[in-house]
């Protein structure tokens, strides 16, 4: 790229793709930083390691063998699926990545007419991006209260039609003996009994 003024910048969104989580911050690496600023990877991080005082651990760190691992299995994945090649995945040496505040600070130590005014775009990305991720977050807020909701109406309704089913189930009804009733049955009415009793003494 050169490094003229910027007269079509890259868009938000373009920039805002390159961002990635690492560490639990949002950070983009150096080789695509240097591309938005003009610079190629070599002398961009030049310039930063002649200038290491003004990048703090809160502005820049640099991935370790297991992170620098992953992303080159992402690249290599990337590259498998017909994605073109990028300058990352044959380096020696693992990326710097820059926080918000480190990619500001590049382009302060970069000093080019380039950097300082792609800066803005780096950082209107990261602005947009978190506005996007609290949208999100918000989303699924609701969507959970709402899921918590419906299911305490659900188990209310069910709870309901229980109800109306005990109260629509016929009691039992515990009916008489129909037939004759033998002597040794004694759930037989008294009635039938004395009469019995009156009949066997007539006999004698």
């Amino acid at each position: 790229m050169s490094t003229s003024p910027v007269n079509s910048p890259l868009p938000i969104g373009e920039i805002a793709q390159r961002i990635q989580l690492i560490r639990g911050q949002r950070v983009i690496l150096d080789a695509d930083l240097a591309a938005f600023y003009g610079e190629t990877t070599k002398r961009f991080n030049q310039q930063v390691n002649r200038n290491l005082a003004r990048f703090p651990a809160g502005f820049m760190f640099q991935l370790d063998e297991e992170e620098f691992a992953s992303l080159r299995l992402q690249i290599a994945t990337s590259n498998a699926d017909g994605s073109p090649k990028g300058g990352r995945g044959g380096r020696r040496y693992a990326p710097l990545a820059f926080t918000e505040h480190g990619a500001i600070m590049a382009s302060m130590v970069l000093n080019s007419p380039r950097a300082t005014e792609l800066s803005i775009y780096v950082v209107q990305a990261f602005v947009e991006l978190r506005s996007m991720l609290a949208t999100n977050r918000e989303l699924s807020n609701k969507l959970h209260l709402l899921e918590r909701k419906v299911t305490k109406h659900d188990q209310a309704i069910s709870e309901l039609i229980d109800s109306m089913r005990q109260l629509l189930a016929a009691p039992e009804v515990h009916k008489r003996p129909i037939g004759f009733i033998t002597p040794e049955d004694k759930s037989k009415p008294k009635a039938i009994k004395v009469a019995v009793a009156l009949k066997a003494a007539r006999k004698k």
